[in-house]
């Protein structure tokens, strides 16, 4: 059976990038990566893909000044030629727009640091804190339009412990976003998660969630 094809846009370090790489270095996973794609020549994450002999791609948005279509459809037409079927989004530091979101409907997946729909956009775990939640965390979702929305594919809790701070919450939800990345595109890849308008439906997920949050099967 063929391995999905991913794509994976990244804005800097590419540490979610690297838990991907690590999963598709194992020939029973179902998915490889065909391409990393950065807006940023001098993202780290480049040289991490380099590193595994991973083709690389930068389309630089500096380079559109005021185009933000061109600058998409830059992207759009590396993705393709790559023959990309699912876009993971990395660290991938642009709002992209209706368009591009809308040509890779329910093919484009975000990670974000927060159980959402709490805490969207920035600063989550400084947020967390300060609401003084007892769980934080992450997810796994489709994109949609709107910031950080979109049907949810995984989740997994954190717990907020005695003596927080922001540095140390995030250490521990970057942990859990390199758990859970790698399963929601297994999941993808095995044919398990589908879209049904705007709810994610997993088959036969309660066999292997381990410590993640997933969609219950129905």
């Amino acid at each position: 059976m063929a391995r999905l094809k991913l794509g994976v846009l990244i804005s800097g370090r590419g540490s979610n990038l690297q838990a991907l790489i690590d999963a598709a270095a194992d020939p029973a996973y179902p998915a490889t990566i065909a391409l990393v794609l950065s807006n940023k020549a001098d993202a780290a994450g480049l040289q991490r893909a380099a590193s595994a002999g991973i083709p690389t791609a930068v389309v630089d948005h500096r380079a559109h000044p005021g185009d933000k279509r061109a600058f998409e459809e830059a992207m759009d037409a590396e993705l393709r030629r790559a023959g990309v079927e699912l876009v993971c989004l990395a660290g991938f530091m642009r709002l992209l727009s209706d368009w591009f979101v809308e040509r890779w409907r329910d093919r484009l997946i975000n990670i974000h640091p927060s159980l959402l729909p709490s805490f969207k956009g920035l600063d989550t775990h400084a947020r967390a804190l300060a609401a003084g939640v007892r769980l934080h965390g992450c997810t796994v979702h489709v994109v949609r339009p709107a910031m950080d929305e979109g049907p949810i594919v995984v989740q997994a809790a954190v717990p907020v412990l005695p003596g927080d701070d922001e540095h140390t919450l995030a250490e521990r939800v970057l942990a859990a976003e390199h758990r859970i990345y790698p399963l929601a595109v297994r999941l993808f890849a095995d044919g398990r998660a589908r879209v049904e308008g705007e709810r994610v439906v997993i088959d036969g997920a309660a066999a292997d969630a381990g410590s993640a949050l997933v969609n219950p099967a129905r």
